[in-house]
């Protein structure tokens, strides 16, 4: 299967309108995403997959015909301890070789892959392995103690594979049950609407869900995928992003796509660091970047002079999670010479929304256009579309519409109140202008309802961070008896200001001044960093809890 099977994306598009009349989607009955993002490729030997380094030093090169042999051994070997057509396998491992080995591996055998965070606690593993019914969890030094800790809770879990010396009781080792092996191995054939994996939601707000996704969302990622990065691929184009491979954002925003179209993708095992950052795309010659914008945040405040210290030659850059702002927009533009293409979607359907600045010019604050093969409405609390210039949900059309995913697992009542009709509710803010864009706003439940005005977060702090003291900033409400609720935000300084009447002041006025007068937030909290999400989004519910400074009149 080629990658011109799957859709027909018009690259010479003169503008949004022609981009989305002439697309069409091209979906197979039947469809895998192991086959189609390494199986096909490996043919060809000296293909590169994979440029891996870590924190210790070590670093490889991996090919897609070695990927495809180590991913045929670990099949043979879950096969040989029970594992079947829908069976389920958590990967619980960071970004390194055996993580995207794991994947095509359980794919291709018609199993179900469970990726989890490797930075997840006891508590947060053992609910997510139960609710799956996972039998066997890859897991690192890192995540097997904790996965240990649990596991007697697990009668469902009936083994654990180790990967990269991570050894113990009841613990099989990776090197060892490839070794005994075969490399030859033949994928079951799927039907593109198969399951394929569960991606827990991270739990922003209530518990977690998982997420029931397709073969087939990974040819609904694609659209969007290659609009962002200015019609990917393109001669020469070497992807890397720092998103963990156990979220969407990771997934199917860079690892699955990338390998889709049989480029070579830049994987880092550590913690993120901004000057690191830059060394990395320098030194594999990066053109394809998706940097969520808490990096590029600490890029901004972190690392002087981007442009005058490293020879980086990007030709695209993605950012999606939380909203850019215009204060990201500029500096990337000065300091790596491309437009952030800002993209819109989530974990039930992805990619749906954003910006292609080679055919549309990106505006600050909006999220872009609806990418072609996706109908976008807003929607009011009763289900019904909203005009131009109203606030109201973004909703997915489902029917037709590959992207979408399966359902929750094991709650159908989740997965009936996601719908109203066949539009898919994705718990998000946003207004629509005359010409299509998408303004964000914010998630339903972080709407602020105060003096009668209804009051999206993302404005705001988009307002806050264009001011000099701001290294970051969100936007909550608190509970007021007056107005209902106060507008609160929580900020991160940059070095040399005080967190003071002053500066509480200065903020007040800089958000007086460019927006309504309702908008600017009447309590203040000044923190060295906000709490995130594991998948890089900024926990509101949290900062709700935590007491401001007094109200302003």
């Amino acid at each position: 299967m080629t990658a011109a099977t799957v859709m027909h994306l018009p690259d010479d598009a003169r503008d949004h309108a022609d981009l989305v009349r002439r697309f069409r989607w091209e979906v197979p009955a039947q469809f895998n995403i192991g086959v189609d993002v390494c199986g096909r490729h490996a043919l060809d030997r000296d293909r590169i997959a994979l440029h891996y380094e870590d924190d210790d030093g070590s670093a490889a090169t991996w090919t897609f015909h070695q990927v495809q042999a180590r991913a045929n051994a670990l099949s043979h070997a879950l096969a040989a301890h029970g594992i079947g057509r829908g069976d389920r396998v958590a990967i619980v491992l960071p970004q390194r070789p055996e993580a995207a080995i794991s994947h095509v591996a359980i794919y291709q055998m018609g199993a179900i892959a469970v990726p989890l965070s490797h930075l997840f606690g006891p508590e947060a593993l053992e609910t997510r392995l139960r609710d799956a019914g996972v039998a066997i969890a890859i897991v690192d030094a890192e995540s097997l103690p904790k996965v240990q800790s649990v596991h007697d809770r697990l009668p469902g879990l009936q083994h654990l594979i180790g990967v990269a010396g991570a050894a113990g009781a009841r613990v099989l080792p990776w090197d060892a049950l490839l070794a005994r092996a075969s490399d030859a191995f033949t994928p079951v054939a799927t039907a593109a609407d198969d399951p394929a994996l569960i991606i827990y939601t991270s739990g922003t707000t209530g518990a977690p869900k998982g997420a029931l996704i397709p073969h087939r969302a990974l040819i609904g990622n694609l659209s969007g995928f290659s609009c962002s990065h200015d019609f990917f691929p393109q001669p020469g184009d070497v992807f890397w992003s720092p998103a963990d491979w156990a979220w969407t954002g990771g997934l199917f925003d860079a690892l699955l796509p990338v390998w889709h179209y049989g480029l070579p993708l830049v994987a880092h095992r550590g913690r993120f660091d901004p000057e690191h950052a830059c060394r990395l795309m320098e030194r594999y010659r990066v053109r394809n970047a998706f940097l969520f914008p808490t990096a590029l945040k600490m890029m901004m405040k972190d690392v002087a002079d981007v442009r005058g210290r490293f020879d980086i030659r990007l030709r695209s850059m993605m950012s999606g999670g939380e909203s850019v702002g215009e204060t990201l927009l500029g500096w990337v533009r000065e300091q790596f010479g491309v437009s952030i293409n800002e993209i819109f979607g989530q974990t039930e359907a992805n990619y749906v929304i954003g910006g292609c600045s080679s055919v549309f010019d990106p505006r600050p604050g909006a999220v872009g256009r609806p990418y072609p093969g996706h109908r976008i409405a807003l929607l009011d609390d009763t289900g019904a579309e909203l005009p131009d210039d109203a606030l109201g949900e973004i909703a997915v059309h489902a029917e037709d519409d590959p992207v979408v995913f399966l359902g929750y697992w094991n709650n159908p009542e989740a997965t009936e109140a996601k719908y109203s009709g066949r539009w898919l509710r994705t718990g998000d803010l946003a207004v629509r202008d005359a010409e299509g864009y998408y303004w964000y706003r914010g998630r339903t439940d972080d709407v602020i309802k105060s003096a009668g005005y209804r009051i999206g977060p993302a404005e705001i702090e988009n307002c806050l961070l264009r001011h000099p003291a701001v290294a970051n900033a969100a936007v909550v409400a608190v509970p007021d008896e007056t107005r209902g609720s106060l507008i609160k935000a929580v900020i991160v300084l940059t070095p040399g200001h005080a967190p003071d009447a002053a500066t509480e002041s200065l903020l007040s006025t800089h958000v007086r001044e460019r927006l309504a007068p309702y908008q600017c937030p009447k309590l203040f909290e000044f923190v060295a960093s906000l709490p995130m999400t594991t998948s890089g989004k900024v926990q509101r519910r949290l900062l709700r809890d935590t007491p401001g400074s007094p109200p302003k009149s």
